[in-house]
């Protein structure tokens, strides 16, 4: 390596500055021949020319083009490279990156929506699924109420990959779970029986959709079916005194599993 004054090119620090690259960038490549300073002073620091700083340019480039290290230094050392070629390759798997960058916040604009809204669907696509006594405005009072829980961001994460047929599929399997449990209580099935349990682990399964729902939580679920004047409504409209009956069924499902029903908590 020839020596040189200080004048004759730029430091490995100055051409840090000046391609906004760090200096132990520039070291790497130094080391494993990919861009050597052709010169050095006297005291013994590295210098790069005006020809090493234009090589410097193009790995820098490359490099934000998304080439690795020994695809950029095969195209600058060998001279029958077909740069274009390459150029056009790199293009192709830029333009695939893009693409899924693109879904990647289309995902993440779904996410955003689904925190903020519930449910991704119209006002039209809720009355085709739900029924015309859905409330629209049902999921806004929902997050106001629960949008700091664990639970609503699991839903809200759920409901951000679902569609209309998805939504579908859960309001019939929701459907055919109220169907069971009115006709299990006009069969005169008691709450702690075989039948009943069954029917209380299927209850779990299909309100673990929305979020996971622990057995303790199940408890909850029931003490409010019992209590809450809308939920009451719904169940003992499908059978008089459902709601009572769920509660029960719960309760001494959850004690066959060493819940006691009394003590229970969200958790």
């Amino acid at each position: 390596m020839p020596d040189a004054t200080d004048t004759d090119g730029l430091t490995v620090g100055q051409a840090s500055t000046r391609l906004g690259v760090t200096v132990r960038a520039l070291h790497h490549w130094d080391e494993i021949g990919l861009a050597r300073p052709s010169l050095r002073t006297a005291a013994g620091y590295r210098l790069y020319t005006a020809g090493d700083l234009e090589r410097l340019h193009r790995i820098v480039v490359y490099r934000e083009l998304g080439m690795g290290l020994d695809r950029i230094q095969a195209i600058l050392d060998d001279a029958t490279a077909d740069v274009p070629a390459a150029l056009r390759a790199q293009r192709a798997q830029v333009a695939e990156r893009i693409e899924r960058l693109r879904q990647l916040g289309t995902g993440l604009d779904r996410m955003i929506d689904a925190h903020e809204r519930g449910l991704l669907l119209t006002v039209e696509q809720q009355a085709a699924i739900f029924g015309p006594r859905w409330d629209p405005e049902g999921p806004t009072r929902a997050r106001q109420r629960y949008g700091a829980t664990k639970q609503w961001q699991q839903y809200a994460e759920r409901s951000a990959s679902r569609g209309p047929e998805e939504w579908q599929r859960i309001t019939d399997t929701v459907a055919d779970l109220d169907r069971a449990l009115g006709e299990a209580m006009a069969a005169g099935v008691t709450p702690g029986s075989t039948e009943a349990n069954r029917l209380v682990e299927r209850h779990r399964e299909v309100f673990a959709s929305y979020f996971p729902l622990t057995r303790q939580m199940q408890v909850c679920l029931g003490r409010r079916y019992a209590s809450d004047s809308g939920f009451a409504a719904h169940y003992d409209a499908i059978h008089p005194g459902l709601s009572t009956w769920l509660r029960h069924a719960i309760d001494a499902s959850a004690r066959t599993h060493g819940i006691d029903p009394d003590t229970a908590t969200w958790q």
